[in-house]
């Protein structure tokens, strides 16, 4: 099973790593490495977040989300957006973006000799409209997760009582937009605070329209799926699994790549601080860190790990929440790369230490021997 799910990402990596040599000697190889692992740390929530969505779609959306998609993320967000981040905040064409990436100046300075900046210089200066939509969308899928009623509880001490004002139409938009007008007004420069603005309605904007329409279609589909399903049950047939099919998985899947796109902005403004080089970030982020991604995807879903462990879902949702929060504190502060990895990675380790010490309770329960003198009916009651 390990093998299978994880053997094409290693055989990836490897070939990553030879290109890497090739291009840059061991350096470039290290960089790689480095980058992969960056890639892993900063999106294993995100894998998480994935398979919730993945389980949902037919066997078919999910290849097209392992392979379409490991496309669009390798090349589209890794090398692609790069460029063209370059290409609009800097007027370049994309051919001339792409001069600039790979022939930085010599001395690693932010400006050329004629004061031009450089690529990285162009992507940094871009970062707080960036961050903000990327930190947007994500705080918006925070916010309609915890906000809404679940049998389900992680941290109930603080979930149930957001489960109860969540009841109120478009709280989450009440929130998100509050909280977007404070991160302008104390975040920003007023050289950036209109585009932060309007970056983050934009990040808003795409997450209610994306989900919106993923349920509108998914809902259509479940109550034509429930009517053959019980047509089928009528006819003395078995019950049908419903898996999410035609426009409501293609919107399941548009949604998937936004939101691994809003994921990919702090790993690509990262690896900026390790290279420059497009070529190192296409390969370390792309070709490693996100095929390891889509394969941890995989893992979780055929192992049904998400079910097991109950409470997966929900920190890897309050990771989400606090990248969200990085990313809107990053636009005036630097957040060492290493603070938000470990971050998303405390909150998804301590829900699976509760998972695992809630399915023990359970376990011990079952398994509790019944008091003496309990009628034998009884105790098979006890013990089912």
């Amino acid at each position: 099973m390990v093998v299978r799910t994880f053997g094409i990402s290693i055989l990836v990596t490897i070939a990553s790593l030879v290109v890497a040599f090739i291009y840059g000697s061991w350096e470039a190889v290290a960089l790689c490495a480095i980058l992969g692992v960056l890639e892993v740390s900063l999106s294993f929530d995100n894998a998480v977040i994935n398979a919730t969505v993945l389980e949902k779609m037919s066997e078919f959306w999910q290849k097209m989300f392992l392979t379409v998609g490991i496309i669009i993320a390798v090349f589209g967000m890794r090398l692609l957006f790069p460029l063209v981040i370059v290409w609009v905040t800097a007027g370049l064409d994309p051919v001339r973006a792409f001069d600039l990436a790979m022939n930085p100046p010599a001395d690693g300075a932010e400006n050329f000799a004629d004061g031009s900046p450089s690529y990285e210089k162009i992507l940094t200066d871009a970062h707080p409209q960036i961050a903000a939509f990327g930190g947007m969308f994500l705080f918006m899928l925070f916010l309609n997760f915890i906000l809404a009623e679940r049998d389900t509880k992680w941290l109930s001490w603080f979930e149930k009582p957001l489960a109860a004002i969540g009841k109120l139409d478009a709280l989450s938009v009440i929130i998100a937009g509050g909280s977007l007008t404070l991160v302008a007004e104390f975040l920003a420069d007023d050289q950036h605070r209109a585009t932060i603005m309007i970056a983050g309605v934009l990040g808003m904007i795409t997450y209610i329209a994306v989900d919106g329409l993923g349920s509108l279609f998914h809902t259509e589909q479940l109550e034509e799926d429930h009517e053959r399903d019980v047509a089928s049950r009528a006819a003395g047939g078995p019950s049908t699994l419903v898996k999410a099919t035609g426009k409501a998985a293609f919107f399941l899947f548009l949604y998937l790549e936004v939101l691994d796109a809003s994921f990919s902005f702090d790993g690509v403004i990262g690896a900026f601080a390790i290279t420059a080089d497009p070529i190192i970030i296409a390969l370390g982020l792309g070709f490693i860190g996100a095929m390891f991604v889509r394969s941890i995807t995989v893992f979780l879903v055929r192992q049904g790990t998400l079910a097991e462990y109950r409470y997966l879902e929900h920190g890897a949702h309050w990771a989400i929440g606090a990248l969200s929060v990085i990313l809107f504190i990053s636009i005036e502060y630097h957040i060492n790369e290493i603070i938000t990895g470990l971050v998303g990675v405390a909150f998804i380790g301590a829900a699976f230490i509760s998972s695992v010490i809630a399915n023990r309770r359970e376990a011990g329960d079952d398994t509790t021997p019944p008091a003496a003198g309990t009628p034998a009916g009884e105790m098979a009651t006890v013990t089912e």
